[in-house]
């Protein structure tokens, strides 16, 4: 995979990125690894390229399959069930099944939250009758005079 690190470096192709650019950056790649790790181990640099590169080989494969589904479907976007369905079909149903209930979970999450927020903004809107009553001068200190957030 090294063997094309500088294609595209002068910037006519425009469509060919470097080989930096499609990989996970390093530090965060690291700074996984060490989490596993008891806290006194060291990490080579060239365990960290070299696990960086099977995990942006492997995002890439994974989101590939994504992407490919929903061309097919006419769709833009690739979304988490696209990446679920993408798991099962090349093999990984080990990780598919998790990643499905991961996803359900973190709907749900985000879900709760977003309900959550919705009363709080409610209570801090301005009628049409309460803006004519501003002061002409700036609407927005006279909403922030009152502890009124937008």
């Amino acid at each position: 995979m090294v063997d094309n690190v500088g294609a595209g470096a002068s910037g006519d192709d425009g469509g060919v990125k470097l080989e930096q650019d499609r990989l996970l950056p390093i530090a965060n790649v690291g700074r996984i690894m060490k989490q596993i790790l008891p806290p006194n181990a060291k990490i080579s640099k060239e365990a960290k390229e070299t696990m960086q590169e099977c995990a942006s080989e492997f995002i890439s494969f994974v989101t590939g399959e994504a992407s490919e589904r929903c061309r097919k479907e006419r769709r833009k976007t690739v979304n988490g069930d696209d990446v679920c369905w993408a798991m099962g079909a090349l093999g990984f149903d080990d990780y598919a099944g998790p990643l499905r209930r991961y996803l359900q979970r973190y709907r749900e999450i985000e879900g709760d939250r977003a309900n959550q927020e919705k009363p709080a903004n409610t209570n801090n809107t301005i009628t049409a009758d309460q803006e004519k009553e501003a002061p002409t001068s700036s609407s927005s200190s006279y909403r922030n005079n009152q502890g009124i957030r937008m």
